[in-house]
């Protein structure tokens, strides 16, 4: 089997004006950046704005192992298998960052023959968004340092500027720095640090307007620090908003690409799930919703992160109305959360299967909750075996949960059309309307509760004295009204990522809360998770490399 980078460069690509044509776009109605990326004018949504919507599919995963689940590769090939049956669908995703790209992860653009191509462009600087968000970020950071420098009329206490830098690549080094060394030359002597750019609360924000009048209402509302008698300091008052929209004008635009069978794909915005909301960009998703028939779209890593954030924060702040889910699971993960160690994956082991089956079951439960029918996606891998897969499936029937074989990794669309039909499905079946887990009027704590205990399946809270001071001091300023968003590690229910499986009887750890006002949440930090992440001791970025006419290897 080819790798995916050498099926990738090998695709027959159709140039942006064929693939904005199958979505009914005009020529003035996209922006090219080459041949085969453009970015659909945020015009398109306010035009379309009297269209019916199209129905909505989310695809979420199982908490994910080393092993690799697959969730970007099923929702490409989910796409790509509809429209085989005839359906006008589009994929939706998030734009890769170049932290997991050169750390562990690698790329996130499919795999196999489910991909959303250019892929090396897109998993490198693409049309760079991240950029124009690192910058605008960056220059907030800097306005803060230069007011503080220049007299100070806000009275800002140096010791409070919550605001960090950041940037999108891994690097622990940079957690925590020291910054104005040198004298009063260079500025104020404060502790700082960075957060990767994913991790930026204006990436957030850019992912949850749907204007550049709005962007710049929420920039604004961005808290930057406290003043010497504790009272809050905005960018409003700093009076950045302006540059700051204008540095992401172009970055507004949802990005629009292809994939491997030339289904249209909007990809825009890349929040991580464990550190931030998880979620692409409303402005894409609304976009395809009014171009497409169907919008398939993924939400970071397992449902209680990326799906509990997609339907308690982006789907509340953009009124949306999910049709239907898909949970991946795989063979391969399901062993290793059974007790399988990551290097005997290979081996057939149907009694660790079994074990592992309640982490499934865990999250089936938690897209229950919100009453939108699913499917599992049962993503093939080449090593499973014919017994390992009907016992899978046995498995789910047993318990009542339809499920499907998807081979769209070596087979496209073509793998993925019983997928596509068990979908079709479970959109047409009766159930009960959407809701959301929590009530925002709530308290912070039972808002908080209400995801760790309902979602996760903790026992019991645990707040450090920090956050309990911080619950009641946000609850005095009035920002006790938002939804929350918590940072946790992917890789387990609890905060502890060792501990895989379904999880019982824990007690969650709340060390931190940082309201991000202008996203419109609170990002409660939980365990040891860090914003800004480290390199492995063998980086991906080892593994790329380019030669004399251009040609990228190493990405997959």
């Amino acid at each position: 089997m080819k790798s995916d980078i050498e099926i990738a460069q090998e695709a027959s690509l159709l140039v942006n004006r064929e693939i904005a044509g199958q979505l009914g776009l005009t020529e003035a109605e996209w922006i090219p950046y080459g041949h085969y990326k453009a970015k659909v004018d945020l015009s398109v949504l306010e035009k379309n704005q009297d269209t019916p919507d199209g129905k909505l599919i989310l695809v979420t995963a199982m908490s994910p192992t080393p092993a690799g689940e697959g969730k970007s590769t099923v929702t490409v090939g989910l796409s790509q298998a509809l429209n085989k049956l005839g359906k006008k669908a589009i994929a939706a995703l998030r734009e890769p960052s170049l932290g997991p790209n050169f750390g562990m992860k690698g790329g996130a653009a499919g795999g196999g023959y489910s991909q959303v191509v250019p892929m090396e462009e897109i998993n490198l600087h693409f049309t760079g968004d991240l950029h124009a968000i690192t910058t605008a970020h960056n220059l907030l950071a800097a306005m803060i340092d230069n007011h503080i420098h220049q007299g100070n009329e806000l009275k800002i206490d140096a010791d409070r500027v919550v605001w960090k830098r950041v940037l999108d690549i891994n690097d622990r080094s940079l957690r925590e720095i020291v910054t104005g060394l040198g004298g009063k030359k260079n500025g104020a002597l404060r502790e700082a640090g960075f957060d990767i750019t994913v991790a930026s609360e204006i990436m957030a924000i850019l992912c949850l307007t749907e204007s550049l009048t709005e962007l710049k209402e929420a920039l604004a509302a961005i808290l930057v620090g406290y003043t010497y008698d504790n009272q809050p300091v905005y960018v409003r008052d700093i009076g950045v908003e302006g540059a700051m929209t204008a540095l992401l004008k172009e970055a507004m635009n949802p990005n629009l690409v292809q994939t491997l069978e030339n289904t249209p794909a909007l990809i825009h915005g890349g929040p991580f799930a464990n550190i931030a909301h998880g979620c692409n960009s409303l402005v894409a998703t609304k976009t395809g919703l009014k171009l497409g028939e169907y919008v398939v779209t993924e939400a970071g890593f397992g449902s209680d992160l990326g799906a509990e954030k997609f339907f308690d924060i982006k789907c509340r702040k953009g009124d949306l109305q999910p049709d239907a889910a898909v949970i991946v699971a795989t063979v391969r993960a399901l062993k290793y959360h059974g007790g399988v160690p990551k290097s005997e994956l290979n081996h057939e082991n149907l009694e660790a299967l079994q074990r592992g089956f309640d982490n499934l079951l865990h999250h089936a439960r938690n897209v229950e909750q919100y009453h939108v029918p699913f499917v599992v996606a049962i993503n093939k891998f080449t090593l499973d075996t014919d017994a390992e897969l009907e016992f899978l499936q046995q498995l789910c029937e047993q318990h009542g949960l339809k499920s499907a074989v998807a081979d769209v990794w070596a087979k496209g669309g073509e793998g993925g059309l019983d997928l596509a039909r068990s979908v079709l499905d479970a959109i047409a079946s009766p159930h009960e309307p959407f809701q959301t887990l929590y009530d925002t009027q709530g308290s912070i704590r039972d808002k908080i509760e209400a995801v760790c205990k309902r979602v996760y399946g903790a026992k019991d809270i645990q707040f450090t004295k920090e956050a309990a001071k911080q619950l009641q001091q946000y609850e005095q300023n009035g920002w006790d009204k938002l939804p929350v968003c918590l940072a946790k590690t992917q890789y387990s229910f609890s905060d502890d990522p060792k501990q895989v499986g379904d999880v019982k009887d824990f007690t969650m750890t709340i060390r931190e809360i940082r309201p991000s006002l202008g996203a419109g949440f609170l990002v409660c930090l939980t365990g040891n998770i860090m914003t800004m992440p480290g390199l492995p001791k063998t980086p991906t970025a080892l593994k790329v490399d380019i030669d004399d006419s251009g040609q990228i290897t190493g990405l997959f």
